[in-house]
């Protein structure tokens, strides 16, 4: 069963694998050394280049582009470890991302900038207590400054090490208070590695296959939303961006396994 689905029977949900200590260590050491980060980022930009450039794409609608540019700038939904490819993708919505205070996140933010992104540094994660220290207040207050600025911004919509590909709050209150619109989006590729011990599944995309880019519908949230109309607007991006994630899988010819939970569990 789902951690998703376990969690709305009432049944203990799993708690997401950690990484172990002996993993953590070796890795923080990782992130934080300048000429070892400098390396796997112009090693992992290069990957994205080959991917994107040897796969054939679909996009729908085909129009997107048309139909999102009269309400820029937006707020672009995607899922924690669906997102790899992104920023090799010239979609034409260039903006600022967030960027965890994770280990690799001195990495990830290197190759988003390597592509162009600005990138935002703050994560706050599971544990309420740890908000300010990781930043997250702050990291709101830039992307929404971001927004008034009229620049896009790109975030994912689950919790860092939450429940996989269940929406937050977070986004929902940045829509709120930007009055931008989220637009749900998904992409995948026919050949891909799944790492099946990571917590959201973290997929890498690789060469030579088919891929698809899928943008939803947009969800807008009323200034004036109380707790019960904020609720059923995560409900409608959370279902959204469910949507639109099978429907980019499907459009590359190799749908997710029906039994792979995105937890790594069997349904």
């Amino acid at each position: 069963m789902s951690g998703r689905k376990a969690e709305e029977s009432g049944m203990p949900k799993s708690k997401p694998r950690r990484t172990p200590t002996w993993l953590r260590r070796p890795g923080r050491w990782v992130s934080q050394n300048g000429v070892f980060a400098s390396i796997v980022a112009w090693l992992l930009v290069h990957y994205l280049k080959f991917v994107f450039r040897t796969n054939s794409w679909v996009v729908e609608p085909e129009d997107i582009l048309d139909q999102v540019a009269p309400e820029l700038p937006v707020i672009v939904s995607v899922w924690h470890g669906q997102h790899v490819l992104l920023p090799a993708i010239p979609i034409g919505l260039s903006g600022a991302v967030m960027i965890s205070r994770s280990l690799d996140g001195e990495i990830t933010a290197r190759v988003a900038e390597a592509f162009g992104a600005k990138t935002i540094r703050a994560s706050g994660g599971r544990n309420p207590r740890h908000t300010l220290s990781k930043g997250a207040l702050r990291g709101f207050l830039e992307m929404l400054a971001t927004l008034e600025g009229g620049e896009s911004v790109l975030q994912t919509a689950d919790i860092p090490k939450g429940t996989p590909r269940r929406a937050g709050p977070g986004i929902i209150a940045l829509a709120r208070k930007s009055g931008r619109p989220i637009v749900p989006l998904a992409v995948a590729s026919s050949r891909r590695w799944v790492l099946p011990k990571s917590w959201d599944r973290t997929t890498i995309n690789r060469p030579f296959g088919k891929s698809a880019i899928v943008a939803g519908e947009r969800i807008k949230v009323a200034a004036n939303a109380g707790p019960e109309e904020l609720e059923k607007a995560r409900i409608r991006l959370q279902n959204e961006m469910d949507r639109v994630t099978r429907r980019a899988y499907e459009l590359t010819g190799v749908p997710e396994p029906e039994d792979a939970d995105v937890s790594g569990e069997e349904r």
